[in-house]
């Protein structure tokens, strides 16, 4: 694991966000990611020109590492009609753009790659965020069944999903593993298996979800394992120089159900599996959305779980959740907490979050970060601001 806590003998710690890292063979040029955020407009899982600006913005602000948003493995596994695929070598295409655009600007291209087991099959956010119903139907968009390790479903009026046998789930581990070959030949230099928020994989940990007595579960162990196939499946088809994330739910948040403890066991044996990086997030276990737990929300409410994990696992860790001031990013890589800061929300409001977080913290004051095409005007503009007192040197 890196040792992420750097000073300079000259005078105070410089800011680590803006040290580079280098995870395998990939190089970042600092420490800030682009979470994965879902946008519901990709067409049959194809990426528009909706997506090549949306990701692109992310580049040009100055983040080191941007994730696309959840890619299903197979049709099924979409949460909506909406969502991105790479379950076909038909969609390939469509990302080979972004990620060139990506590369171009400095920013290694990410893909999280998942399947939403008993939460596919709902609505886009803006129609309602639920099951499915007649007004979507008039859209052109039908319910398909779900699948999930028992047949639970995930509130009153949801889809029942079939339970799992062994063959679905060699079949799941491969689409997977096929997703991910496809992920690097769209030019991808990272990828994050999704094992959070209720989804499928995240399902099959939780005792909230998976009530199964057979080997896939039980006890923690056997809740770990198609999860933990499915990573190694991944790890097998993806590059030994490149980077594998597996973004966890630290908690359900919900009584009884999967604990911080559970965690630090599964961290470790994705470690042992050739796992890079935790992406801490938490919730998902309930239909009132996507990281919906019983959790007091505030200014990085998540960090402690990147904390104890990249502690008591030994494994690099991906701080998320409510980091709002660059602040508050730098002393979460200061006290060790994590080794990367992930921004979701904060990016979509503010595309140059970590370009102005350069600035603000003094680790870019020429604009030399940004990309010319804007840095040359903006570092004119700011002599001359200098130069009448407006702005401090």
């Amino acid at each position: 694991m890196t040792d992420t806590a750097a000073t300079n003998e000259a005078g105070p710690a410089q800011p680590l966000l803006f040290e580079p890292l280098k995870i395998r063979g990939v190089n970042l040029k600092n420490r800030l990611v682009i979470s994965p955020m879902c946008t519901y407009s990709a067409e049959d899982g194809v990426v528009t020109d909706w997506h090549f600006a949306h990701l692109s913005g992310f580049a040009m602000g100055g983040a080191g590492l941007v994730f696309t948003e959840a890619t299903a493995v197979s049709p099924e596994g979409r949460i909506t009609h909406g969502d991105t695929g790479l379950w076909s070598d038909a969609q390939i295409d469509g990302w080979r753009p972004i990620t060139k655009f990506l590369k171009d600007q400095g920013a290694a291209p990410a893909m999280q790659i998942g399947h939403a087991g008993r939460k596919a099959s709902m609505q886009r956010p803006w129609h309602g965020n639920g099951p499915m119903d007649d007004t979507d139907a008039a859209r052109g968009e039908v319910p398909w069944n779900v699948i999930a390790p028992s047949p639970i479903a995930l509130d009153d009026g949801w889809l029942v999903p079939r339970q799992l046998d062994q063959a679905d789930m060699n079949t799941l581990s491969q689409q997977f593993a096929d997703t991910a070959k496809r992920a690097l030949e769209a030019g991808f230099e990272a990828i994050e298996v999704h094992s959070a928020h209720g989804y499928l994989l995240q399902t099959f940990l939780s005792p909230l979800g998976n009530k199964r007595n057979d080997a896939f579960g039980g006890d923690l162990e056997g809740r770990m394992r198609f999860p933990l196939q499915c990573v190694e499946a991944v790890r097998a088809a993806w590059p030994e120089d490149k980077p594998l994330f597996v973004r966890i739910s630290s908690v359900d948040g919900i009584e009884g159900g999967w604990t911080i403890e559970d965690s630090l066991l599964y961290a470790s044996a994705l470690r042992e599996r050739g796992v890079d990086v935790i992406d801490c997030s938490s919730g998902g276990q309930s239909a009132k959305g996507a990281t919906n737990a019983n959790l007091a929300r505030g200014p990085g409410f998540q960090v402690p779980f990147a904390e104890r994990i990249r502690a008591e696992s030994d494994i690099m860790t991906q701080a998320v959740g409510l980091i709002l001031s660059p602040e508050q990013a730098e002393e979460i890589l200061q006290e060790g907490r994590a080794d990367l800061v992930a921004i979701g929300r904060e990016a979509l409001e503010d595309p140059f979050w970590p370009n102005h977080a350069a600035y603000k913290l003094r680790a870019d004051r020429d604009f030399e970060a940004w990309t010319p095409q804007y840095g040359w005007w903006l570092n004119k503009r700011e002599d001359g601001l200098r130069r009448s007192g407006i702005r401090e040197v």
